[in-house]
C-alpha cells in the first residue's frame, strides 16, 4: 500500500511519522537529524513511499539533498501554509507536527517550495557574508561617531578611506580616548579589507558568468543585482510565466476582498528579501540615477506621473523581475527600444 512520511526537523533529533494512504499510522519515532539515520529509518518502506515531506528551514536543504540522492521522493513544504495547517491541531508537539506533515502530503494540501541547487546556495552565502560585513562596518563607524560626540568631537562628513585618519586626528591629544578608540579602528580596518576583497571576488564572479553578463545588459542592473537575482531564481524554468517572478519575490500588492469590501494594500513582501531589495535598488537607479532613456524607464516615469514616484519604483522593480527572467529564458540581451523588445 502507498505510504507517506512526515519529518519535523530539529537541530539534534527529528520526529518521523510514516502513514498509510488511508491515514492510519504505520510508525512514529525520533531519529538523529542526519540523512544517513533518516535513510536507515525509512529503508523498510522504500518501495512504498509516495512522498517524504519536511518544512523549509535551515536544515531542510542538507536533509532534502541527502534523502533525494538516496532515491526517496522528497517534497519541501512552504512554511506559512504548513503552519496554518499544523496550528489546527490541539497540541503543539514535534510528534504532532510530523504527523500533520504526513497528513498534508497525503491529502495534497501542501504547497511545494523549490530547493535551490548548491551553486546558488554558495552565491547566496557569499552575498550574505558581504552584507554582514557591510552592516558591521556601519555599526562600528556609528559607534565611533556616537562615542566621540560625547566628548564634543565631531567626525563630520568624510570618505570611507579617510575615516580612520579623521578619527585619529580628533583623538591625537586624548590619550584616554585612544585606549578606547584604537581597538575599534583596528577592527574596522580588518573588516574593511575583508569586505573589499569579497566585493571584488563577487564582481569578478559576475563578469565571468555568462548568465550574469546577460542580465547586466539590462538598465540599472549591476553585478550584485545580477548575482542576487540568479541565486534567487536558481532555475528559470521553474516559473511557467515571467509575470510570476515579481509575485514570487513579494512585489505584488496584498488583496483582501470580502462582500462589499475590496482592499488593495501594500506589497506582501514574501519570498527572498535580498532579491526584492536588489530589484528595488535597481529600479531606484533607473528612475533617479541614470540619464539614458529606455522603454522601461519611460514606462515607469509614466506611472510616476500618474501615481507617484514611490509606487513607480515598486512597479518598476516588479516589471524588471519579469524582464530579467524573460531575458534569461530567451538568452537575449536587454533591448533599449520597445520596438526591438517586441
Amino acid at each position: 500500500m502507498t505510504k507517506y512520511a512526515g519529518l519535523d526537523v530539529s537541530v539534534k533529533h527529528s520526529s518521523l511519522c510514516v502513514m498509510e494512504a488511508d491515514g492510519s499510522l504505520v510508525r512514529e519515532m525520533k531519529v538523529a537529524s542526519e540523512y544517513p539515520a533518516i535513510t536507515e529509518a525509512l529503508r523498510a518502506y522504500r518501495g512504498e513511499l509516495a512522498l517524504v515531506a519536511l518544512e523549509a528551514g535551515p536544515l531542510s536543504q542538507h536533509l532534502f539533498d541527502g534523502l533525494a540522492e538516496a532515491g526517496y521522493p522528497m517534497v519541501c513544504c512552504e512554511t506559512r501554509k504548513a503552519k496554518k495547517f499544523l496550528d489546527s491541531w490541539d497540541d503543539k508537539t514535534d510528534r504532532n507536527d510530523a504527523r500533520g506533515l504526513a497528513h498534508m502530503v497525503r491529502a495534497d494540501l501542501h504547497r511545494e517550495v523549490h530547493v535551490k541547487t548548491r551553486p546558488s546556495l554558495e552565491i547566496r552565502a557569499m552575498l550574505g557574508t558581504r552584507k554582514t560585513l557591510q552592516t558591521q562596518l556601519l555599526a562600528l563607524q556609528n559607534h565611533l561617531r556616537g562615542t566621540l560626540k560625547t566628548f564634543g568631537l565631531k567626525v563630520g562628513q568624510v570618505s570611507d578611506g579617510a575615516f580612520a585618519a579623521r578619527v585619529r586626528a580628533l583623538i591625537a591629544d586624548e590619550p584616554g580616548l585612544q585606549a578606547a578608540i584604537e581597538p575599534i579602528l583596528e577592527a574596522r580596518e580588518t573588516l574593511r579589507a575583508q569586505f573589499k576583497e569579497l566585493d571584488r571576488r563577487l564582481r569578478r564572479m559576475a563578469e565571468r558568468d555568462a548568465t550574469c553578463r546577460l542580465l547586466m545588459t539590462a538598465q540599472g542592473v549591476g553585478a550584485l543585482t545580477a548575482l542576487t537575482f540568479k541565486a534567487g531564481v536558481d532555475q528559470p524554468q521553474r516559473f511557467a510565466k515571467s509575470k510570476s517572478v515579481g509575485a514570487h519575490f513579494g512585489l505584488t500588492p496584498e488583496h483582501h476582498q470580502s462582500g462589499e469590501v475590496d482592499i488593495v494594500g501594500h506589497i506582501d513582501k514574501r519570498g527572498d528579501r535580498a532579491v526584492r531589495t536588489q530589484l528595488y535598488e535597481a529600479a531606484n537607479a533607473i528612475l533617479l540615477n541614470t540619464k539614458k532613456w529606455s522603454w522601461l524607464k519611460a514606462w515607469a516615469m509614466d506611472i510616476a506621473k500618474r501615481r507617484g514616484m514611490d509606487r513607480a519604483k515598486v512597479a518598476l522593480a516588479r516589471r524588471l523581475a519579469e524582464v530579467l527572467h524573460r531575458m534569461w529564458c530567451d538568452g537575449t540581451p536587454f533591448q533599449w527600444q520597445r520596438g526591438a523588445a517586441a
